[in-house]
């Protein structure tokens, strides 16, 4: 037996830009023991949106959980809301929220993947995503107005249309997205490095998937089936050619091969919106206050987003309450740190894509 040492990661960590802190025990660089404090940042933002932001405001209030994930944080409440009060969406606003969706999950998985080969010491890999990512940021800013934290999805529709000005620019931009995405699967699916260095590193199995309650990519990657998009209608998924995908394994490589294979869906469901895009309204009014509960759920980029609320007609509701992917993830990563090497602890951390933003709401 070695000397135990005791080593922490995060807070603040090269690799773990997060407010989470692991502590782990090692003997020989073999993790024996951990400890996962995830306390760090409180904002208070779903007491904020239950005490001092009326109905209508709290779409925008929730954006601001997380930069990357603000519209499905935004879709979710709106979602919620409309269903409570009874709202039909013009069929427009459904096909431009989940363009919008869509490009921000192409967005989220090259940041993953991109973060995840940085760490691991691709920083050729690394910099070629983030450089493709950019075609998705500049397409955002053309629909929406910005490059992250964009309010585009509020309460009966949406906040702009798609000109065909920017229609035009978005299928330049889509096509070279799509000739860099299919080389970046080429990559991921047969570059020997890659393969010998994740393969078998921080695996997920299905069993495990299942008892812990694992979501999204990770739970894809390990064989479990579950993906909100087929399993809730909060968006017309099916319509526009939504594919799940599911592989075996549950390594840092699955997780990683899930997403570019994700990625390149979301570009088929992005022509086939641009292509099909109903004519109509872009937003109804709302009236009326919200008296009752519901809640949705939706998949964000890293999984499952939960989203509940309650009113009793006023202005401000009675309860917001929000559950967020990572925080259903992070059980299971710390069952993986337990035998592993210390060295593969950061490429496993950013495999998970976790978001302490979301989670320290």
């Amino acid at each position: 037996m070695g000397k135990r040492i005791t080593v922490p990661f995060g807070s603040q960590h090269v690799a773990l830009p997060e407010p989470v802190r692991f502590v782990f025990q090692t003997e020989n660089e073999k993790i024996v023991d951990v400890e996962v404090d995830v306390g760090y940042v409180h904002r208070g933002i779903e007491k904020a949106c239950a005490t001092k932001f009326k109905y209508m405001q709290v779409g925008y209030v929730v954006a601001r959980v997380c930069g990357l994930c603000a519209i499905s944080h935004t879709l979710g409440y709106v979602t919620a809301l409309e269903r409570l009060m009874g709202v039909e969406v013009p069929k427009r606003a459904l096909y431009l929220r989940l363009l919008v969706s869509e490009l921000d999950r192409i967005h989220s998985h090259l940041l993953a993947m991109g973060h995840t080969a940085e760490v691991a010491g691709y920083e050729n890999l690394f910099m070629q995503t983030f450089r493709h990512r950019e075609l998705v940021m500049e397409m955002l800013e053309l629909l929406t107005g910005n490059r992250v934290q964009f309010d585009f999805a509020c309460p009966g529709g949406v906040n702009r249309d798609l000109t065909p000005e920017v229609e035009k620019v978005l299928r330049e931009k889509l096509k070279v997205l799509e000739e860099k995405a299919l080389w970046l699967r080429d990559v991921y699916e047969n570059d020997f490095s890659l393969a010998l260095r994740w393969k078998g590193t921080g695996v997920v199995t299905e069993e495990m998937a299942k008892e812990m309650n694992v979501v999204g990519p990770p739970a894809r990657a390990a064989g479990l089936k579950t993906d909100v998009r087929a399993e809730f209608d909060y968006l017309p998924f099916k319509e526009v050619g939504y594919r799940m995908v599911v592989l075996k394994g549950g390594s840092i490589y699955e997780r990683n091969l899930v997403r570019a294979l994700e990625v390149l869906n979301s570009i088929e469901m992005c022509w086939n919106i641009l292509d099909g895009l109903p004519e109509g309204d872009i937003k109804v009014p709302v009236k009326g206050l919200p008296e009752g509960e519901m809640f949705v759920r939706i998949e964000a980029p890293r999984g499952e987003l939960f989203y509940y609320i309650r009113g009793s007609k006023k202005l401000i509701l009675d309860r917001v309450r929000i559950r967020v992917p990572t925080f259903a993830n992070i059980p299971v990563m710390k069952e993986l740190f337990v035998g592993m090497d210390y060295a593969d602890v950061p490429a496993t951390v950013i495999s998970f894509d976790p978001c302490l933003s979301c989670t320290a709401r």
